[in-house]
C-alpha cells in the first residue's frame, strides 16, 4: 500500500475517535424519551414538563428546574422545533444537553451527558488492519423512484428505511449489491451485515461512500466501515440491514467493536 493511503486512513481514524469520544458524541447519550409515553409531560430524571402540541414541542419550566435556553435561565413556556446536533441544542441543564428529536411524526427528548458512564469507560474502537484490497471500484444505480423498506430497529420496533438505489461492486470475483440511501450532500449510506457480524465484529455496521460521479462510479473504501451509534449507547434506534444487505463473505475491514476499560 502507499504511505499516503495509510496516512489518510489513520487521519480518518483519529477524527472518528475524536467525534465518538467528544463531550456530546454518541457515548454521551443517556436516554431517549418518546413524549407519547408521557401523557402528563413529566419524564423521570428530566427537568421541566414536555408536551407535543401540533408541530412543536412545548416546554414549561420553573426556576427550580434550573434549565437554560440559548444559555439564559428559562422560566415559563417555550415552543421548540427539533434540534440538529447534540452540541448545539437550545435547552440544557448544566452540562447536560436536552435535544428535541422528531422521527416519523413522533417527538422525543434525548439527554446527552458528558459525564456518562459509557464515555468514562470508553477505551477506543477495535479495528481491522488497513488493507488496500478492500478499496474497490463501485457503481451507484439509482432507482427510478425512491423506496421505503420496513426494517427492524435496535429498539425492537419496525420502521421505514428510505433507499434511493443500489451500490454494485466486485469482491473475490463476484458482484454484490447493497441498497443505499443518498444523504443531503450526495454521499451514500448503507446499513450492512456480513459473515463476521455478531461474532468477530458488531452485529451490523454502516458504510458511507462519497457522492458518486455523474456516471455513477464511486470508490468504496471498506476500511472505513463504521460501527453504528447504538454500538456506543443503548438509547439509539439504529435500523438493521434491509433485505439483501447481508454480504455472503467475511468483511474483515473497518471498525469491529467498541473497547471499554
Amino acid at each position: 500500500m502507499s504511505t499516503t493511503q495509510l496516512q489518510e486512513w489513520q487521519g480518518w481514524r483519529e477524527r472518528r475517535l475524536a467525534t465518538v469520544s467528544g463531550p456530546y458524541g454518541p457515548l454521551a447519550l443517556t436516554g431517549t424519551y418518546w413524549l407519547s409515553d408521557y401523557s402528563d409531560g413529566h419524564i423521570e430524571g428530566v427537568p421541566g414538563t414536555w408536551t407535543q402540541e401540533g408541530d412543536k414541542v412545548v416546554l414549561r419550566a420553573a426556576a427550580e428546574d434550573r434549565l437554560t435556553l440559548d444559555g439564559k435561565p428559562l422560566t415559563g413556556e417555550v415552543r421548540l422545533d427539533q434540534d440538529t446536533v447534540p452540541d448545539a441544542t437550545r435547552v440544557a441543564r448544566g452540562e447536560r444537553h436536552l435535544l428535541v428529536l422528531r422521527r416519523e411524526g413522533l417527538w422525543a427528548v434525548r439527554v446527552f451527558d458528558p459525564d456518562s458512564a459509557a464515555r468514562r469507560a470508553f477505551a477506543g474502537i477495535d479495528v481491522y488492519d488497513y488493507d488496500e484490497r478492500w478499496v474497490r471500484p463501485g457503481r451507484f444505480r439509482p432507482y427510478a423512484q425512491g423506496r421505503t423498506v420496513q426494517v427492524r430497529n435496535a429498539d425492537g420496533e419496525r420502521r421505514g428505511l428510505g433507499v434511493a438505489g443500489e451500490l454494485a461492486f466486485l469482491l473475490e470475483g463476484d458482484e454484490h449489491t447493497l441498497q443505499v440511501a443518498v444523504e443531503g450532500d450526495g454521499s451514500l449510506w448503507a446499513v450492512l451485515a456480513d459473515g463476521t457480524s455478531g461474532t468477530d465484529s458488531y452485529r451490523f455496521r454502516f458504510l458511507r461512500p462519497p457522492a458518486p460521479a455523474e456516471d455513477g462510479t464511486v470508490t468504496i473504501d471498506f476500511n472505513r466501515t463504521l460501527l453504528p451509534p447504538c454500538a456506543f449507547a443503548d438509547h439509539f434506534i439504529c435500523p438493521f440491514p434491509p433485505p439483501g444487505n447481508t454480504l455472503p463473505i467475511e468483511l474483515r475491514a473497518g471498525e469491529r467493536n467498541r473497547l471499554d476499560r
